[in-house]
Parts: structure tokens; C-alpha cells; sequence
């Protein structure tokens, strides 16, 4: 019994870490325009990889030379889905052992078959990204539901860790942190919304915009959702007071969602067993702001786009890890693990 659930948290845990990779690899797929290296799905020009696709991509880079199609940027994206693959099928294993041995891990396999359902979903999206060429409603939703894998395996891990016991008291914290979780997603959408319109340098002073606090700007041409990369639902080229808009409203709200979450954060850190994920919390939210700015001070330089995204996924780890272990608030402390300890 031991040994079975030894292998199934070791399989939680690296599959786990493989989401957090592919979401980091999934913003450089973004991020250096590789979206489209390979402008068909699942394979490369009807190739399992680039090496059998050299002729297509090479002719479509000479009729672009600095268009999406290279073949840098072709092993970019198939990198990006051959990793998506093997996350799933590593989920499907997750799946697999918390069904077969649900009465030896002492818990339900429903957790992780949403997990399965969420990645399937994710990968749905993935292709509708190639085939319906970026439209920035179908990208922002893959990054969403990417994200919502990540929370999902980081909560099948927490219930495998062990960790300090939390008091009952500290139960009255779970609306407040559940409601800075939902700030959290609709910031983390905001973001989206913003890297998949291109908009990260739609103001490039701070902390005003085009030297006015309330500049210029287009809500309903930023926020029509269903459009062409690019383009306004007339087809028209969407304007830049419409990329204004949406760089705006991700810039303010993210002040909302920064003192929100630093406070309760900071209230948390004095909560046993929430003291570790709280200040994690605190730290990413610095951090945030940091490279936040960085990439208006410095137009957008890659690396700290990269870890800008990064830091979205932190964060959402950190905000999940609080909820789970506030689900623990007064359970007696399990054996095996310490005086201290329980496991979720």
C-alpha cells in the first residue's frame, strides 16, 4: 500500500511540475510569435515533426521572410504540443491510479478525472489557437483554461503534502481568500487579453497613459470579443485607442487585485501551516509588479514577458495551496508526518 501511494504522489508531483514548465514554454510560444510556426494541426505541414515539413516551411519563410512560418519557430511550436502530449498522458495515468487504487490512497478519483476533462479541453483549445489562426478570444481561453490545469494539479499535489496543522479559527479566511482567487482569474484573463491583442505597449509612460490619467480610449473596439487578430468585428484594423482600453483597464485593475491579495497575504502569514503559501504570495506579488513595469519601461523585452506569465502561474498556485490547506482548518493532526502535521 505504501509503495502504491509513494509512485502515485511522485507521479502527482512531476506531472505538476511539467504544467508549470509547459505554461512558461506555452508564454515563449506566444511571446516570440511561434504560435503559427506550423500553421496546421496536429502535425507540421502533415509531418509528425519540422525535419519532414523543410520544404513547405521553407518556402513559406522566403515568400515571408519575417512572417510566423520559420524554422525555429516551427520546432518552437511542436515542442510546445509535443510536451502537451505527454501532460496528458501522464494525467491519464493520474487518472488511471486514482481509480484503480482509490480505497488504498483513501480518496476519490473525481479530482482527477476534472483534471483529465480540463487538459482535454486545453488541448481543444490549443488547435482551435493554429486553426482559427490567433483570434485572441480562442488564445485567451487556452491560456485561462492552461492556468485552470496548473490549479487543478497543484491541488491533487497539496493533498499529497504534508504540512503544519491549521486552527479552526483560521476557517473564516476561505471566502476572502476564494474571492481573491476570482480576482485573481478575471486578472489573469485581463492579462491574457492583453498579451494575445498585442497590446503590452499600448501605454508606455506610467502610471499615466499617453500623459492622462483617463486617455483616449475605444471599450467596445477592445472588448469585441468575437474578431480576427488585429481587426475590429467590421473587419476594420482595430484602432489604438481600442488597444489602449485594454492595456487600461489590466494596468488598474491590477492595483485592485495587488492590495487585495498583499493584505490578505499579509494577514495569513500569521495563520500555522498558512504562513509558507501566504508569503510565497507576497513575494510573487512584488514580483509581479516588477516585471510588470519592466515591460513598459523596456518595451516588452522577452525574458521579463516570459516571467510575467510566470509569475500568474505562481500566483494561482499560491492562491490554491491557501484554499486547500484552509480545508484542513481544525482536522486533527494524521500520523506518519510529524506532531504538527496533517494531510489534506
Amino acid at each position: 500500500m505504501e509503495r502504491i501511494k509513494a509512485r502515485y504522489r511522485k507521479l502527482v508531483f512531476f506531472t505538476w511540475f511539467l504544467t508549470l514548465d509547459l505554461i512558461m514554454f506555452g508564454a515563449f510560444v506566444r511571446l516570440t510569435d511561434s504560435g503559427l510556426g506550423c500553421p496546421d494541426w496536429p502535425g507540421c505541414y502533415g509531418s509528425a515533426t519540422p525535419l519532414g515539413a523543410m520544404g513547405d516551411i521553407h518556402e513559406a519563410s522566403q515568400a515571408m521572410p519575417f512572417g510566423p512560418v520559420t524554422l525555429s519557430k516551427a520546432w518552437i511550436e511542436m515542442i510546445h504540443r509535443y510536451v502537451g502530449t505527454i501532460l496528458g498522458m501522464l494525467i491519464i495515468g493520474i487518472v488511471y491510479m486514482a481509480w484503480r487504487y482509490r480505497s488504498q490512497l483513501g480518496r476519490s478519483p473525481r479530482l482527477a478525472v476534472v483534471t483529465l476533462i480540463a487538459v482535454c479541453v486545453q488541448g481543444a483549445f490549443g488547435a482551435w489557437t493554429v486553426t482559427h489562426k490567433l483570434m485572441p478570444v480562442v488564445v485567451t481561453a487556452h491560456l485561462v483554461f492552461g492556468l485552470s490545469v496548473l490549479a487543478l494539479m497543484t491541488w491533487l499535489s497539496a493533498r499529497e503534502r504534508p504540512h503544519l496543522a491549521v486552527a479552526a479559527a483560521a476557517a473564516r479566511w476561505k471566502p476572502w481568500v476564494a474571492g481573491g482567487f476570482a480576482l485573481l482569474l478575471v486578472q489573469v484573463t485581463l492579462g491574457g487579453w492583453v498579451s494575445t491583442n498585442y497590446a503590452a505597449l499600448a501605454c508606455m509612460d506610467f502610471p499615466m497613459c499617453h500623459g492622462a490619467w483617463v486617455p483616449e480610449m475605444d471599450f467596445h473596439g477592445g472588448y469585441s470579443i468575437i474578431r480576427a487578430l488585429g481587426e475590429l468585428p467590421s473587419g476594420e484594423m482595430i484602432s489604438q485607442p481600442a488597444l489602449t482600453a485594454i492595456h487600461w483597464v489590466h494596468r488598474n485593475f491590477a492595483f485592485v487585485v495587488f492590495l487585495y491579495l498583499g493584505i490578505l497575504a499579509w494577514r495569513l502569514r500569521a495563520e500555522p501551516g498558512l504562513r509558507g503559501p501566504a508569503t510565497l504570495m507576497l513575494a510573487l506579488l512584488g514580483a509581479q509588479l516588477l516585471t510588470g513595469l519592466t515591460t513598459i519601461f523596456f518595451q516588452w523585452p522577452l525574458l521579463i514577458a516570459v516571467l510575467h506569465n510566470g509569475g500568474a502561474a505562481g500566483l494561482t498556485l499560491a492562491a490554491v495551496v491557501l484554499m486547500v490547506r484552509l480545508s484542513t482548518a481544525g482536522r486533527a493532526p494524521a500520523g506518519g508526518y510529524g506532531p504538527n502535521s496533517v494531510r489534506v
